[in-house]
């Protein structure tokens, strides 16, 4: 049903640097960028993606208080080279990779960061090791 999220950014360069390397370690680009800043990432035309752009009213952009990106991925090393790499390049952490509730089918092995500007940030791997 989603087709893509959006990120609001104050700094366009430093945001599509910091994506641009991020991204690049679960095999998306830059699908998309517009002459106002919007540019939108992802790893094919026909599925989710991401955007980061300058607020198109010109105000400021700040991350809002309980909002969240889940990013999913297909395993459990994926969700922890996703989380430390997205620290390496100046996120900050907001709960390292691990089991969140019981193992099984069911499973949820997530971990939490924010980026440089303060959007908060979910990937997310369902299911069993």
């Amino acid at each position: 049903m989603i087709g893509y999220v959006t990120i609001g950014t104050n700094d366009l360069a430093k945001a599509r640097e910091y994506y641009d390397a991020l991204f690049q370690s679960i095999g998306a680009s830059r699908l998309m960028e517009l002459p106002h800043g919007f540019t939108l990432y992802g790893t094919d035309w026909r599925r989710p993606g991401v955007a980061i752009t300058p607020p198109y009213d010109g105000g400021t952009a700040a991350p809002g208080n309980g909002n969240m990106i889940a990013l999913v991925v297909d395993s459990r090393a994926k969700v922890d080279a996703f989380h430390a790499r997205a620290l390496e390049l100046g996120g900050s952490d907001e709960g390292g990779p691990g089991l969140r509730g019981p193992e099984g089918d069911r499973a949820f092995y997530g971990a939490y960061f924010r980026d440089p500007e303060g959007n908060k940030i979910c990937v997310f791997r369902m299911g069993p090791a």
